[in-house]
């Protein structure tokens, strides 16, 4: 509970958007520990360096090198005193390849942004809305089919229970919305249902919550391509069997596209979501005028013979269908952020706008469908038999089934905005990798949109792309993710009990008490159809989570500062431990294969640090080592020579052996291992070499208290 409280104050003091999260400032404790390390530091400091280390003055005229065709010095700018400023072309690699990869990259996403225009990549409430609504508002494309598809199982009669269940459903998406407008206002600096359980409910309730919108988000890509891809198939059914690969490329455009980041994804999607917004009002505009003429009398629907009963348990798994179509209204909450200032305002004001729309065009549609007598029917979608029937002539059937192919395969967009984003919250408190934190060339979070894009790929692949197949698993992980955020946020305002404060607890008790509902209906109505799956994944992903959080904390208490001993440690001490420079016990080895050029430089080298020195050969034989000592005599002996004979001809293995007896015979000296390296400058030369170099590092790297080092010697060619 103590870690949710410093999470809230951490979104209380600031935005947790940041590139610089990935560097976290030092606590009291930590600052207080490193004074007292600073204090008892006795490292001997050097007036003048050989160098500039500010690269203003130099007595040479800089010229191009192997690494690009640029002079270093112009890949850096002085800003102030002792800070240097790297320049756009310092990001430049230096092989061919690697510039070839960047220009292409570039081209495709875009030059990369500096860390300052993270405050200019936000988004106004006109692009917002359609960015973080797109999956919304697209779910009514297949939502009141969903319920539809389960009723329609009793036969036609069962069908007037839709228009019933359509109004319960329009309540609860009023009550969760006006609820998610009231966390937007409670964490002004933008908090998901995972932070809000978390602060107000413990950890793993957090955990729990986020990982129901992890299988939200990734269901989410998966479910919308598919409808996307389905309606392309209803218009065009010679498409059908590439629905696959049309998905997977969908995935991977939707991908391309919000790597470019935000402000410029937000540009790209503005225009199919306002269109199909527009489309679908007119389809009810002129269908309700149609269905005035006639007095409003539904038409008789074609009669399904009935496959199962009309009863309870029928009723909840259609209600739980439906109820696919508030996916995506906690997206406001977490991209709060991503608007501009008054970033909270903005965002209620957009949560708003959206709520009214879905329930418009639901309700609209529900009850359109109910007049016009239509049942679902296999390969082709309920909103294009709608189509057909509103607009029998001209254009407009053809315009309406564009723009809801484009808002289902770009409702995708919903997700690759909160994904990374829950990453980025879930890795800032330990319970993601790290590498969430970072932000891409164009300050969005690309580890977190390739992770989703490669989820949902995998999972549209494994359902062959089939709607229906999807949706019972949709459900239970976004209403989990509703009630633990709603029912947080009960919590919060019986601690807060600020101003109204009883009034706003209803609403969010009404909001946990309805989700809770429809979370229950879903698991138990829908476990055998497929709902069971998720069952199983979220304590598996919160146990994940939980694993990834012990290790970092583990990290966090090897890592972490703390006072110095009072006296240097003993002979039983670790070489690890030693935070002073007069703590630090030295032993250079440095392997040597045979006596060339490069170890003759590595034992130069090491002889140089002034610390004892040891030179180690590994021989397959006796006469090999006799033949070794013979030379090193020759040399002139200058270093301690230790032969080791391998009658097994290994080499890597009896060498790291060695080394752990040295560390294990004397704990508190630090081995540091120096190796000889040949560095070649052409890939299709690694072949013609054995590489012992990079195999013994490897090997080394598990020891603990031994520091391997390269001497590198370049070859001309």
């Amino acid at each position: 509970m103590e870690a949710g409280r410093e999470r809230h104050d951490d979104v209380e003091h600031g935005s947790l958007v940041t590139p610089s999260a990935e560097f976290p400032p030092l606590g009291p404790p930590e600052r207080a520990a490193l004074g007292r390390i600073g204090e008892r530091w006795r490292a001997p400091r050097d007036g003048d360096l050989p160098v500039d280390p500010t690269l203003i003055r130099s007595d040479r005229r800089p010229v191009p090198t192997r690494f690009g065709r640029l002079a270093p010095f112009e890949m850096f700018t002085v800003e102030k005193p002792d800070e240097l400023v790297a320049t756009e072309r310092a990001n430049l690699p230096g092989s061919r390849l690697g510039r070839a990869s960047t220009r292409l990259r570039r081209a495709l996403f875009g030059p990369p942004l500096s860390s300052a225009a993270v405050l200019y990549e936000r988004m106004r409430k006109l692009v917002a809305l359609p960015v973080l609504s797109s999956d919304l508002l697209s779910s009514v494309a297949y939502g009141p089919e969903a319920m539809l598809t389960v009723l329609v199982l009793a036969g036609t009669g069962a069908l007037v229970v839709s228009l019933p269940l359509a109004a319960v459903l329009v309540v609860l998406m009023v009550a969760v919305g006006a609820s998610y407008r009231q966390t937007i206002q409670a964490y002004p600096h933008g908090a998901g249902s995972y932070v809000v359980a978390g602060d107000n409910l413990g950890r793993l309730a957090g955990l729990a919550a986020a990982a129901g919108l992890m299988v939200d988000y990734v269901l989410t890509v998966s479910v919308s391509v598919a409808a996307g891809v389905n309606a392309v198939t209803s218009a065009l059914p010679g498409f059908a069997p590439a629905t696959v690969p049309l998905g997977v490329l969908v995935i991977a455009v939707l991908l391309a596209a919000n790597l470019r980041g935000v402000r410029t994804a937000g540009n790209i999607f503005v225009l199919p979501t306002y269109a199909f917004v527009v489309a679908v009002l007119a389809v009810l505009v002129v269908g309700y005028a149609r269905a005035a003429g006639r007095g409003f009398a539904p038409v008789p629907p074609p009669a399904v013979p009935a496959a199962e009963g009309l009863g309870l348990l029928l009723v909840l798994r259609a209600f739980s269908s439906g109820a696919v179509s508030m996916t995506g209204i906690e997206a406001v909450s977490n991209a709060v952020p991503a608007f501009r200032p008054s970033e909270w305002r903005n965002a209620r004001a957009t949560l708003g706008w959206m709520v009214f729309l879905l329930v418009l065009l639901f309700a609209g549609l529900t009850g359109l469908i109910r007049l016009e007598g239509l049942v679902p029917v296999p390969g082709e979608t309920m909103l294009s038999q709608l189509g057909r029937v509103t607009f029998p002539t001209g254009p407009w059937y053809a315009l309406l089934q564009v723009a809801t192919t484009l808002i289902l395969l770009l409702a995708a967009n919903t997700a690759f905005n909160g994904f990374p984003r829950l990453l980025f919250f879930m890795a800032r408190a330990g319970h993601a990798p790290r590498r969430f934190l970072h932000m891409g060339d164009r300050l969005a979070f690309s580890n977190g949109m390739a992770a989703l894009a490669v989820a949902a790929g995998v999972v549209f692949a494994a359902f062959g792309g089939h709607t229906q197949s999807l949706i019972p698993l949709y459900a239970v992980g976004v209403f989990l993710a509703f009630t633990l955020s709603q029912a947080g946020m009960v919590v919060h305002w019986r601690r807060r009990r600020g101003r109204g404060w009883r009034r706003r607890l209803a609403v969010n008790a009404v909001g946990a008490t309805l989700s809770g509902l429809v979370l229950l209906t879903a698991a138990v109505s829908k476990f055998t159809e497929g709902a069971w799956v998720v069952a199983v994944a979220v304590p598996l992903l919160v146990l994940l989570f939980l694993r990834i959080h012990r290790h970092y904390a583990t990290l966090h208490r090897a890592l972490a500062l703390h006072p110095p001993a009072t006296a240097p440690p003993g002979p039983a001490g670790s070489a690890e431990g030693e935070e002073l420079p007069q703590e630090v016990r030295h032993l250079v080895v440095v392997p040597v294969a045979r006596l060339n050029r490069a170890s003759l430089r590595a034992l130069a080298y090491a002889a140089s640090l002034g610390q004892p020195t040891l030179a180690v050969h590994i021989a397959p034989e006796e006469s090999e080592a006799d033949r070794f000592r013979e030379e090193w005599r020759a040399w002139g002996d200058h270093l301690r020579l230790e032969a080791i004979v391998s009658p097994y001809r290994a080499v890597i293995g009896p060498l790291a052996h060695y080394l752990e007896a040295l560390h294990t015979t004397r704990p508190e000296l630090t081995l540091t291992v120096i190796v000889p390296e040949v560095v070649l400058r052409r890939r299709w030369h690694r072949p013609l070499h054995s590489r012992a170099e990079q195999r013994l590092r490897a090997a080394l790297r598990a020891l603990p208290g031994v520091v391997v080092t390269s001497v590198p010697v370049h070859l001309a060619e």
